[in-house]
């Protein structure tokens, strides 16, 4: 099926329980239209209205599209149109985030709108990552509707999640509002690539994120995803200092992020900076999107980046898309007694007793009830 097939079907999310409330609709040609609102963090100069959300600082003249697909000018003011709009719902375990230390066995209620800051060669959400609103089909669902979807299947959290949620800023916060009001926690699943302002406002509603971290190398985020390193770093600072509970992926990319000396120089990094006790995933690549002709990763070096951030520091490293490998059960780092033995998604044995390890009483970080 070609990208314009598949966009005409409407997509309910990547994979898990489908949740499809009411009806798809075909996005209307007026502008504004229903599902857009003022942009937050903007600012008018010369060239246009620039948007201060990411690093991308798009200058957008009227009627142009912003870099991430989801961001225009009307009457001189900056909108969102990717609000109240998903494209995108489900159900998931909360482990398919993935997230090992935050609500083991409870569910997530997961949504995206069309729409991405960056441009991976690798996205496996390319058809609606790098897609605007307008070109999906999708569901009309206010924060509040939500929020209802969520408490009516039991689900625990709200994640925001499959393309980038950075791009729904303004969506992801007034839904996240609402579920903390309603005693949901959210979730951010997301590269990182967001600016500190509105990052600081938006740890005020987020309770738990997963953030790629892709490589460790400026070149390879500019020629493979589109983006500057730094703002990651600072974005896993950012998170760690406002309490926001944090797990960090890693996809080992054939011939471009799979060194293991660069594996080693990040897993130190992040050692030296205070994330010794943060859940580490190496995640295996599929030849997905651009990449195609590359082979999936090796188990081999999978295990071998494993290896290091041990070495390094890092006391729980995990290993993912490698479906029966031991490497996703989590263990004691001080006594290796096994905590939480996981098959796939589900939890098959859970042995830690309030946050401490039952066997030797060591705490392990994390939000277990």
């Amino acid at each position: 099926m070609d990208k314009r097939t598949f966009l005409k079907t409407g997509l309910c999310g990547a994979a898990g329980t489908v949740i499809c409330p009411g009806s798809l609709y075909a996005s209307p040609a007026e502008k504004p239209w229903k599902w857009s609102r003022v942009a937050l963090y903007q600012v008018e100069t010369s060239r246009g209205i620039r948007c201060q959300i990411c690093p991308n600082e798009c200058t957008l003249k009227e009627g142009e599209l912003s870099d991430c697909h989801n961001r225009k000018v009307y009457d001189g003011k900056l909108y969102t149109i990717a609000y109240g709009n998903p494209c995108a719902i489900h159900i998931d375990p909360i482990e398919k985030k993935p997230l090992y230390h935050f609500k083991p066995g409870s569910n997530a209620f997961s949504i995206a709108t069309a729409g991405c800051n960056l441009a991976c060669l690798n996205c496996q959400n390319w058809t609606i990552s790098q897609s605007s609103p307008e070109e999906t089909q999708n569901y009309d669902l206010m924060p509040d509707k939500v929020v209802s979807q969520a408490l009516k299947y039991n689900c625990d959290s709200i994640a925001y999640t499959y393309s980038e949620p950075i791009t729904f800023y303004e969506y992801m916060y007034d839904s996240a509002k609402v579920a903390h009001d309603a005693g949901l926690k959210n979730v951010l699943v997301s590269a990182g690539y967001i600016y500190n302002e509105p990052l600081l406002q938006l740890c005020k509603v987020i309770d738990a994120a997963n953030i790629d971290l892709k490589s460790l190398d400026d070149v390879i985020y500019l020629k493979l995803n589109a983006g500057k390193l730094e703002p990651i770093l600072n974005t896993l600072k950012t998170l760690k200092d406002e309490g926001v509970w944090l797990e960090i992926t890693n996809l080992v990319i054939p011939s471009w992020t799979d060194d293991l000396d660069m594996i080693k120089r990040m897993c130190g990094w992040l050692s030296e900076n205070g994330f010794s006790d943060t859940p580490l995933h190496f995640s295996r690549f599929h030849p997905q999107y651009k990449l195609q002709r590359l082979p999936s990763t090796p188990v081999q070096i999978l295990e071998s980046a494993k290896q290091i951030a041990l070495a390094e520091g890092l006391d729980y490293v995990y290993i993912g898309n490698v479906p029966g490998n031991s490497s996703t059960h989590t263990t004691c780092p001080h006594c290796n007694h096994m905590l939480v033995e996981r098959s796939g998604y589900h939890i098959a044995t859970f042995q830690i007793d309030t946050d401490s390890c039952p066997n030797c009483s060591h705490k392990i970080p994390g939000i277990w009830n």
